[in-house]
């Protein structure tokens, strides 16, 4: 059993704050995507990923911030992910994401 943490910090009308930490992969993609967009339903904001103790993620996982990203944007909202550890960074970079996602 993988050390995981996806759960919403905070919730207003401007803006969705969603932890994400320890080891997260293809196995967790479901359950990360029905919080996400449940919570984004309820009430669309813009919407910060705090990575702070995420330690690993899977190509899965990449695609599954890139759709959020995607849907976000479609709806005039904006999505970052802040506290990224430097080869969570290094990931994103390598990918080019780095250009298209707001990485702080």
């Amino acid at each position: 059993m993988h050390n995981t943490n996806i759960s919403v910090k905070s919730h207003t009308p401007e803006l969705i704050t969603v932890e994400l930490g320890g080891e997260i992969d293809a196995s967790r993609c479901e359950e990360m995507d029905s919080l996400i967009f449940g919570e984004y339903e309820a009430m669309k904001g813009d919407m910060v990923l705090d990575c702070a103790s995420l330690q690993f993620i899977d190509s899965t996982i990449i695609g599954e911030i890139v759709r959020i990203y995607k849907r976000l944007t479609a709806d005039g909202k904006k999505l970052a992910l802040i506290n990224l550890q430097p080869r969570i960074r290094k990931l994103f970079e390598i990918c080019a994401l780095d250009k298209v996602l707001e990485l702080r």
